[in-house]
């Protein structure tokens, strides 16, 4: 059995590796095996019942935590499980939080550290209030959205909304002992970014190539976001394809507006606003990118994300104001909807999951596209099936012809690209019907392959 989440393995015993075991208590648990190679070979021990007796004590003293010490044997070598189960409050070792996610263990420092403990302590980031920041700070244009909007949807009464905007927010639970919320300076304050760096939307439009032709960068609260994202990238970025029933004049866009909608609201709700980075929006011939960073409920996976599945909020009091106002449903289902829309007008929708941050793609019809522009194609040889590439893609592709032991921050370097936006594309060349490319070896040491004839593009 290989190392994982839930299973170390260590030769020999050191006190250092209680740092490990501090690792699996703040995660989900999980077992150390002393007297294993890291291939799952047991070694043995020389000391083993000793280590049975230190163990737990050591361990004890440095963590405060009891741990199953189990002896156990394998064609006469003797060995070690710990077994740690996860603890529901804040471990540490001399002061440092450890964590353990896949088979590493990470020191938490910065921002992830302020999260783990907001998540042991059960309060959730935007729950926590703000100083220096009071009722008359906020924006009167982001209430009036608001109220707009939740009387639209009547999810809130004519009596709520006649409330001040100080009764407004606080039965909307945005204020703790008299302080704003986080949630309340996003939602309703017209600069939020003093506070929080990266809480505003860019647009950029980059045609058929990498580079950038023009983009937008949109300011506000979170109400005057999302009242304006959406309708400045129909008016701006799309173009629509025309058509006549008859008399009657048709726009067909290339994505469905209501899917662009809730693409654009889940990603205000649910960014990590901590980071400092704001949402992107690439916009390219045919396709769309929305990235954000992210917080991500344990071992959730883009499967978990296209399908049903219960809604879990990193924001859950933005993400509450968002509701009241109509913009979204409170069951988990907005995504299933969005797939639906875009799979009956036929967009293609697809999310790539990193650790902290995800990106959905839009896949429009070439008919749609989001310029209308003459889309070129090409032609792979009488053995492959016939495949479009954007220019972007095809200029990778020469690279790794050229640099097949290229790192991904090579190649993102080379493009002009941030690295996620890079491992989206070798996600996607990769994992095409006919696959363009592929990485053999491991990821420091391997190297890539180009599998389709170049010249022919």
């Amino acid at each position: 059995m290989p190392e994982s989440q839930n299973i170390e393995y260590k030769e020999s015993w050191r006190d250092e590796y209680i740092k490990w075991i501090c690792g699996f208590a703040n995660a989900q648990g999980g077992k150390i095996f002393v007297g294993v190679d890291d291939k799952g070979h047991v070694v043995g021990l020389q000391n083993a019942k000793k280590l049975m007796e230190d163990i737990p004590n050591k361990v004890r003293d440095a963590l405060g935590l009891l741990v199953d010490v189990n002896l156990l044997s394998v064609d006469s070598k003797e060995y070690i499980e710990i077994s740690v189960s996860p603890s529901t409050y804040p471990v540490n070792y001399k002061g440092e939080y450890h964590y353990r996610t896949g088979s590493t263990k990470q020191l938490l420092q910065g921002a992830s550290l302020t999260q783990f403990l907001l998540n042991k302590t059960g309060t959730k980031w935007d729950a926590v209030p703000v100083d220096g920041v009071s009722f008359r700070d906020l924006d009167k244009e982001s209430f009036d959205i608001f109220r707009r909007e939740a009387k639209k949807s009547g999810r809130m009464t004519a009596q709520d909304l006649s409330m001040t905007d100080e009764e407004l927010l606080n039965s909307l639970n945005l204020v703790v002992d008299g302080k704003l919320t986080r949630a309340a300076v996003l939602l309703f304050h017209r600069k939020p970014e003093k506070w929080f760096g990266g809480a505003y939307v860019k647009i950029g439009f980059f045609g058929d190539g990498p580079d950038l032709q023009y983009q937008d960068e949109i300011y506000g609260s979170l109400f005057i976001q999302a009242d304006r994202v959406v309708e400045l990238i129909y008016l701006k970025y799309f173009k629509a394809r025309i058509s006549y029933d008859g008399l009657i004049r048709v726009e067909r866009y290339p994505i469905p507006k209501d899917a662009m909608r809730e693409a654009v609201y889940n990603a205000l709700m649910h960014s990590n606003y901590s980071s400092g980075v704001p949402i992107q929006i690439r916009i390219h011939e045919n396709e769309v990118l929305i990235s954000n960073d992210c917080v991500f409920p344990a071992n959730w996976t883009a499967e978990t994300l296209m399908q049903r599945h219960r809604s879990e909020q990193y924001n859950p009091k933005i993400a509450n104001a968002f509701f009241r106002a109509g913009y979204v449903e409170a069951w988990g289902r907005g995504i299933e909807n969005m797939c639906r829309l875009c799979k009956d007008y036929g967009v293609k929708t697809e999310y790539t999951v990193h650790p902290g941050d995800v990106m959905l793609a839009f896949f429009a019809k070439q008919e749609t596209a989001a310029t209308q522009s003459a889309t070129q194609s090409t032609t792979q040889s009488a053995t492959q099936s016939t495949q479009k590439y954007l220019p972007i893609e095809i200029k990778l592709m020469h690279y790794l012809v050229a640099n097949p032991r290229a790192t991904q921050g090579q190649i993102a370097k080379y493009l002009g690209m941030n690295l996620n936006t890079t491992k989206y594309y070798l996600n996607k060349l990769g994992k095409l019907e006919v696959p363009a490319i592929k990485h053999e070896g491991t990821t420091r040491k391997g190297s890539w392959m180009v599998l389709i004839d170049l010249e022919n593009l």
